[in-house]
């Protein structure tokens, strides 16, 4: 029994949902996406509520029940809401910023990292330490977001580093001298 597969996902008002065979495309007011789900799994969109089934009790087709659902409902969140990852830069002179469309860090290495985001995918700084990526494609934006972070992840003893700001670091005691 899939929880998650069982559920029903409710389209949005100003959201449009076009389905030939196993490609469907989501159209909304942040953008569109496309995208193709496996044979096994059925779709069904009717009355703006959309139901996913499986023909077999198999564990591959169980496994793929709720993951085509849970696919098929970031893509809705996606382009009706959007979504967000916010990253913090803890250290001193860690900063960072945009040069035209690239993102430009200087996180204490000799040399400043230079990441250049996808088409879909807005990467904002509002200030030296804080950086904005958003879009409508969930895994674009987490994938940005991770490789980012990535560059120097936090370290538990001072907490500098490249975090995301919800993000707990569990702090370490440091050595202590007689």
């Amino acid at each position: 029994m899939s929880r998650i597969g069982n559920k029903l996902v409710e389209i949005p008002a100003g959201v449009t949902v076009t389905q030939d065979g196993n490609t469907i495309v989501v159209k909304g007011p942040k953008g569109e996406l496309t995208q193709t789900f496996s044979d096994l799994i059925t779709i069904n969109i009717e009355d703006n509520i959309v139901t996913f089934t499986r023909p077999n009790e198999e564990k591959f087709t169980k496994s793929l029940h709720g993951t085509v659902r849970a696919l098929f409902n970031n893509m809705v969140v996606g382009v009706s809401e959007g979504f967000k990852k916010e990253l913090d830069l803890v250290g001193v002179g860690y900063r960072a910023q945009l040069q035209g469309k690239k993102l430009v860090l200087n996180v204490g290495y000799s040399h400043p990292v230079e990441f250049t985001p996808e088409e879909d995918v807005l990467v904002e700084v509002p200030s030296n330490t804080k950086i904005v990526i958003s879009g409508v494609n969930k895994e674009k934006v987490g994938a940005l977001a991770a490789n980012v972070r990535g560059v120097r992840p936090p370290e538990p003893y001072k907490g500098k580093g490249i975090k995301y700001v919800d993000e707990i670091i569990r702090r370490k005691e440091g050595k202590t001298g007689k």
